[in-house]
């Protein structure tokens, strides 16, 4: 499954809205989780952890897509091949 640019504009809006309100990471999560049942993967860390570049930055956060076509799953930044995201949490010294 590829993720269009239009859903992963729409999961960004999401996760940026709720950042924005206060939500905290394990909401925001499971906010996207809800709103996009059919992706494989969405789950969050923080960005201090990430070692790849995101595929995009968000206020407060930043998206990172998944390649879960196989048996391990991989941070990609090609939207073809997306299977699911991370929303990683940015510190506020980010």
């Amino acid at each position: 499954m590829a993720l269009s640019p239009e859903r992963i504009e729409s999961i960004a809006t999401l996760a940026g809205r709720l950042f924005a309100e206060g939500g905290r990471l394990d909401a925001v999560v499971r906010a996207v989780r809800d709103a996009h049942p059919d992706l494989k993967t969405v789950t969050g860390a923080h960005a201090a952890v990430m070692a790849e570049d995101p595929f995009r930055e968000g206020s407060g956060f930043d998206l990172h897509l998944v390649d879960g076509n196989n048996h391990c799953w991989l941070i990609t930044d090609k939207p073809e091949l997306a299977t699911g995201v991370v929303i990683a949490q940015r510190d506020e010294d980010d």
